[in-house]
């Protein structure tokens, strides 16, 4: 899991990538297993596993996993069927598609959140909620004049 002290990944069964920093992706790429990726990466990342966008990283594009931890930059939608976390010094530019979703203080998001549907969304979609109508007990408001005190 993640190892917040080091800033790094560590390795739960032994399928695990990394993607160095000095190295430049561009296209599609399809993971299967935990990746962090470290480096800079334009086009769209698919990953059945967890994917963690190191601090060093920056991603132009989409990215569609099962769960993102992110201390990178991100400029581009980001669908997750698990979670997204945005930790310190992130910076996510772009909308937001998951059930569940933090951010640590310090990082930055710009963008929309969908985090599905809720029986207590759903259930106030679907009510028509009819308020009473005050207008009847508004008066118009009149200035009120205030003379301050002379001292004489």
């Amino acid at each position: 899991m993640w190892d917040k002290k080091r800033g790094e990944m560590e390795p739960e069964n032994g399928n695990f990538t990394v993607l160095g920093k000095d190295v430049t992706f561009k296209g599609i790429v399809h993971f299967h297993s935990t990746v962090q990726l470290d480096s800079a990466f334009e086009g769209e990342i698919h990953a059945k596993g967890m994917l963690v966008i190191g601090e060093n990283a920056v991603v132009r594009g989409s990215i569609i996993a099962e769960t993102i931890v992110s201390r990178g930059k991100i400029h581009g939608n980001v669908t997750a069927s698990g979670k997204i976390q945005l930790l310190k010094p992130a910076v996510l530019l772009g909308d937001i598609s998951s059930p569940q979703f933090s951010m640590e203080e310090g990082a930055f998001f710009k963008g929309s959140i969908d985090m599905g549907s809720h029986p207590v969304v759903d259930e106030l979609q679907q009510s028509s909620m009819v308020l009473p109508d005050f207008s009847h007990r508004l008066t118009p408001s009149r200035p009120v004049l205030i003379e301050s005190e002379r001292g004489g």
